[in-house]
């Protein structure tokens, strides 16, 4: 059996368990405030070109989008995302657990239009009722999105433009990040990112890492006593030097960019061997993410081969399904899937 399941089911890149191994026998302070943790955020901040920049480390996504999203709006604001955005979809309700509101709007190819993002905000303050509803208080935006597909550096900007005229706070998912930076239809850079955005964070457990993600405050904007908000809600480790060590060797020689790149090359090779037999594509992603369309018998056929993830149902004869590439992908997985399909 081979797996394209997801880009998180191998454990970490063996230079990540190295570092770790080396450093375990350290007595090191806790709660993120070791020395490991301090290099790392030296290192994301200098990658970001921002020495401003305040980095935290949350160990997964769940927890750094329901701890930003409820540290950063107020109890009378919700959070604009795509309809099928991650916090819209896939959170278990952990937003509106924390008390805020996701606020949905239609997408395309899984992103927000800024024009449409600006007639809803725009309709919102001229209906004379706004007083008893959800203000919009922040954008939030994943990139890659759950589609695998990107915003250019235009669509970022014009986004963050409508943020600023009605003081909403622009966010940016980043679990995916570095496939979206490192894909060949990318026109931003993790610098660009750092400057449009108010905060985003960084995803580790999906590109390399055992788990974590880095969250990074750009505007001197982080919540007060934010440490004390993320423990309140649970997402706190005593031992932060996991997240520090695992970050710190990310940020060493450019690990991160590299596995990124790595994946993004073993899904470009992956799509070629898919076109080459004649599969169809549910939708076009530069990512590492690939959204196929199977006839049903067909991927029943090939379950017992190969692991792959269900999406949505296309009809009542075709599935779309995806296939992800990572860190660990190997030719020989290639080689796999190709035999596989026939």
């Amino acid at each position: 059996m081979v797996s394209f399941e997801s880009d998180y089911i191998a454990g970490a890149h063996p230079q990540i368990m190295k570092r770790l191994a080396e450093t375990n026998l350290e007595c090191l302070s806790g709660y993120g405030t070791d020395k490991y943790c301090e290099s790392a955020r030296e290192k994301i901040r200098a990658a970001c070109r921002c020495e401003h920049a305040e980095v935290e480390f949350l160990v997964g996504g769940t927890q750094a989008n329901a701890v930003i999203i409820s540290t950063m709006l107020r109890d009378c604001e919700g959070v604009i995302a795509a309809k099928t955005g991650h916090v819209s979809v896939h959170e278990a309700g952990a937003i509106e657990y924390t008390g805020n509101k996701v606020l949905e709007l239609p997408e395309q190819n899984g992103k927000i239009v800024p024009d449409m993002l600006a007639g809803y905000v725009a309709d919102f303050y001229a209906d004379a009722n706004h007083e008893h509803m959800v203000f919009p208080g922040m954008v939030y935006l994943s990139h890659p999105t759950e589609y695998g597909t990107l915003y250019t550096k235009q669509e970022l900007e014009a986004i963050a433009d409508i943020c600023h005229q009605y003081g909403m706070t622009l966010f940016l998912d980043g679990a995916r990040l570095g496939y979206g930076l490192m894909s060949r239809e990318s026109d931003m850079t993790l610098c660009d990112i750092a400057r449009i955005c108010d905060v985003f964070y960084i995803g580790g457990t999906k590109v390399g890492a055992l788990c974590g993600e880095a969250v990074v405050f750009t505007k001197n904007n982080k919540p007060r006593h934010f440490m004390t908000s993320v423990k309140k809600r649970g997402a706190l480790l005593a031992k932060g030097r996991l997240l520090g060590i695992q970050f710190d060797a990310l940020f060493t020689d450019d690990l991160y960019f590299k596995i990124s790149s790595h994946a993004i090359e073993m899904a470009e090779r992956m799509k070629g061997i898919f076109e080459g037999k004649g599969y169809k594509f549910h939708i076009e992603s530069p990512t590492n993410q690939q959204f196929v369309i199977l006839e049903n018998e067909r991927m029943e056929r090939l379950k017992r081969d190969v692991a792959f993830s269900f999406w949505e149902n296309l009809d009542e004869k075709h599935t779309v399904v995806r296939f992800a590439t990572s860190w660990s992908t190997t030719e020989e997985d290639l080689m796999a899937l190709e035999r596989a399909l026939g």
